[in-house]
């Protein structure tokens, strides 16, 4: 990663997430928070294959090293073909896992199968991606890090190495929305699992206090009302990491704020594009995956790219609240985000990258300034409703509005003191709450029933580590400077 961004490992108990006690806005929500992580036609067929021998063959994924987040130092003429070379290597890494999922008695029968067919293959195509995304960086003038090469390499992963607590779980033939057949479970047949989920009641809080405010805090708040979006804004773009390529992020995007995002957008088409939210000036981009119950039913997208013919399968859920709010600095002032700023925090590849920048964090009212989860989904007790939080970064490099890995321009605070980085600026946190009314999954027998989970890439098999938020600053009329303002005064404004 670029320097500055990587967040600090902290113990289990402690990093899922350093959060404020209780400073409660509209529906008892965080309004100061620091989440420093150390950052249909049949599924059956489409995914799961032919399970009859699945029980036997362990392997469930393949996994991959993420090229894109190494490429710290890309020519601004070479980022858009950078760019689709990196979405090559997205979509390869997905046919690789549906090859995968269809092929478990060959699998079963030969033991070299999945090297010698599968993940062989897979890391010859990643080569010569590799190799163009070098020559595009070359030719434009920039320097390639020959070590870049030896990402090509995938390997096949076993349930036991991919599943949340490292218990291994194999399907048993449940319906509707349990674990169907050999694999790992999902009514895709690509997770989650039982271990995936925690009885939030029986786990121990977690949640750390907030940094002690300096005499030059920035103590106020600015709240924006944009919606659930519940006249279903959706793609399967992403127009940060994919831009030009259409079903780059091959899962889901719930859409609030400017309303005209597409792997196609441009600045310009950012300042024509209206928004949801009440403040008109506020034309920024708020985006994440969709959440599915997956209870049997199916939604639009079931034989859709991105949807169910790449795993991501069931109905959609729109949150019942989504709270977007930028809060301020405990050891600064902030200055105002600069237009088109892009942040990503999260990583939605935690299950092959682990959790270096993993910033997901679920919970359930009631509990939110108790408990806080990044490897499990919780299971909420009757009456409360699940709840993802996110809170980005928090200093920005005073003058990149994007970096090559969509990361260095931007970095976390020091989770004790709040202090940004050498060279870096405060800038408004943002921080969003999505909560959702979800009926509790039950486990019996080691096997889940009526799951739920967030929308990913296949592969990474619908781990909530995986869950991330993205962000593109758009504000006119001077809306940066107001909210900006606003922290550094403690003023509570929306």
């Amino acid at each position: 990663m670029g320097r500055n961004t990587r967040k600090r490992r902290t113990p289990p108990a402690v990093k899922a997430i350093a959060v404020s006690a209780a400073l409660a806005l509209g529906g008892g929500g965080l309004l100061w928070a620091n989440f420093h992580a150390s950052a249909h036609e049949s599924e059956h067929r489409t995914w799961g294959g032919s399970r009859t021998k699945a029980a036997t063959a362990q392997v469930v994924t393949v996994s991959c090293p993420d090229v894109g987040q190494k490429l710290t130092n890309v020519p601004n003429a070479a980022r858009q073909g950078v760019a689709t070379e990196l979405a090559a290597l997205d979509r390869q890494i997905t046919e690789a896992y549906a090859r995968l999922a269809s092929t478990r008695d060959a699998q079963a029968k030969d033991p070299g199968f999945v090297r010698n067919a599968i993940v062989g293959p897979l890391g010859e195509k990643r080569a010569a991606t590799i190799d163009r995304i070098r020559i595009g960086i070359q030719r434009a003038g920039g320097s390639f890090d020959d070590a870049l090469r030896q990402l090509a390499s995938c390997t096949a992963r076993s349930a036991d190495q991919t599943t949340a607590g490292g218990a291994q779980q194999n399907g048993g033939g449940q319906q509707n929305g349990g674990q169907q057949g050999g694999g790992i479970g999902g009514q895709a047949g690509n997770g989650p699992v039982a271990a995936d989920f925690v009885d939030i009641t029986k786990v121990a809080p977690n949640v750390q206090g907030r940094p002690r405010r300096t005499g030059n805090a920035s103590t106020g708040t600015f709240t924006t009302r944009c919606g659930v979006n519940a006249n279903k804004n959706h793609n399967t773009d992403n127009v940060i990491v994919a831009p030009g390529v259409t079903n780059g992020a091959h899962h889901l995007h719930d859409y609030v704020g400017n309303q005209k995002v597409n792997a196609f957008s441009s600045n310009q088409t950012f300042l024509q594009g209206g928004t949801s939210c009440r403040n008109r000036d506020d034309l920024s981009s708020y985006y994440w995956p969709v959440v599915r119950v997956q209870d049997g039913t199916r939604d639009f997208d079931q034989n859709a790219d991105g949807g169910g013919k790449e795993g991501n399968a069931g109905r959609i859920l729109t949150p019942v609240q989504a709270d977007i709010t930028y809060v301020g600095s405990p050891a600064a002032k902030v200055v105002a985000m600069p237009r088109f700023l892009r942040i990503i925090t999260g990583d939605a590849k935690t299950t092959t990258n682990g959790l270096a920048n993993a910033n997901a964090h679920w919970s359930c009212t009631g509990f939110e300034n108790k408990v806080q989860l990044t490897e499990q989904y919780p299971i909420c007790p009757q009456g409360s409703k699940v709840v993802r939080s996110f809170a980005f970064q928090s200093c920005w490099d005073g003058q990149n509005t994007d970096s090559a890995n969509h990361r260095a321009h931007v970095a976390f605070a020091d989770p004790a003191s709040g202090v940004c980085p050498n060279g870096f600026k405060a800038i408004p946190q943002l921080t969003m709450r999505l909560v959702y009314a979800v009926t509790p999954p039950v486990i019996r027998n080691g096997q889940v029933r009526n799951a739920y989970a967030v929308d990913g890439f296949p592969e990474q098999l619908h781990k909530p580590a995986t869950d991330h938020d993205d962000f593109i600053s758009v504000t006119r009329n001077g809306l940066a400077g107001k909210i900006a303002d606003c922290l550094n005064r403690g003023q509570n404004c929306a």
